[in-house]
């Protein structure tokens, strides 16, 4: 169980594999073990790093405020730590705006970069986005982030055969303490990276959801500012690494490694019989 001290922090990670180095960053409310139907299929290429961020996890929980640029910060000081010049970068969600703002700090340093179901803003500038954050901030301090997180999980997997993943929803992020939870939450709707833009220089993917909580229009107009290509998969919600780990995997090992992406009708929902049957521990 790898610690290591960052920035005030103790900061927990796993790594495997060896070859080029990936980061993979997780979540809110979770940790790197939202990567475990990932890790078999990359660490056969890369040297992958897998931290858990302050705040969640098995890292530190110091008092905030939280922000992500200092999200982005640790994780630089963790590959110094680790001796890792350049790095790929992969985020899901939070993860996927911190691994932006990581490229970001600190362009020539990042080779590609995988936004999944993220945005380079989450700015709260229209009232859908508004109800959509004051809603779940609202419901975790009057029902409790267990409660929160059994509606969540039923809203991110509604079908038969991904009770496991609720599951998961419910224990991972039923489980987190309030304050951190909360500063995160905060952290990201304080957070806009459109001013920034142009310092990017990696290559760079969205991998998005049909059935995201942000419009897919949206995703392409960002798409279109970052230079980005676009993957859309048919059928998905925001949980994409896991209601669709076939098209996931797919798409971060063609693009991590310079290859054509999947033909667009390829990349879809997994079905029953390619779901798993248990989540990841």
């Amino acid at each position: 169980m790898p610690l290591t001290s960052i920035n005030g922090t103790e900061l927990h990670f796993d790594s495997h594999g060896d070859g080029e180095a990936l980061l993979l960053v997780h979540g809110l409310g979770s940790s790197g073990a939202d990567w475990a139907f990932q890790v078999p299929a990359l660490r056969q290429h890369f040297r992958l790093v897998v931290p858990d961020l302050r705040g969640a996890g098995l890292s530190g929980k110091p008092t905030g405020p939280y922000t992500l640029a200092g999200f982005a910060a640790d994780l630089w000081a963790l590959l110094d730590h680790l001796q890792i010049e350049r790095c790929h970068l992969v985020g899901f969600s939070l993860g996927g705006a911190v691994a932006l703002e990581m490229a970001l700090q600190q362009p020539a340093r990042a080779q590609r970069l995988v936004m999944i179901n993220a945005l380079p803003s989450y700015r709260v500038d229209h009232w859908r986005k508004w109800i959509e954050a004051h809603l779940q901030i609202g419901m975790v301090r009057v029902l409790g982030l267990p409660r929160t997180a059994a509606m969540i999980a039923r809203r991110l997997f509604p079908h038969a055969h991904q009770i496991p993943m609720r599951r998961r929803v419910v224990e991972v992020v039923g489980a987190n303490a309030r304050r951190p939870y909360l500063d995160t939450v905060k952290a990201l709707m304080n957070w806009c990276a459109q001013a920034r833009l142009e310092a990017l220089q990696s290559p760079t993917l969205l991998l998005s959801a049909e059935h995201d909580y942000t419009p897919l229009a949206e995703k392409r107009q960002w798409a279109e500012r970052l230079g980005a290509q676009l993957a859309v998969v048919q059928g998905s919600r925001h949980g994409t690494p896991f209601d669709s780990i076939r098209s996931t995997n797919a798409c971060l090992s063609a693009f991590l490694n310079g290859l054509e992406l999947p033909a667009a009708d390829t990349l879809c929902l997994d079905t029953p019989e390619f779901a798993p049957s248990q989540a990841p521990d």
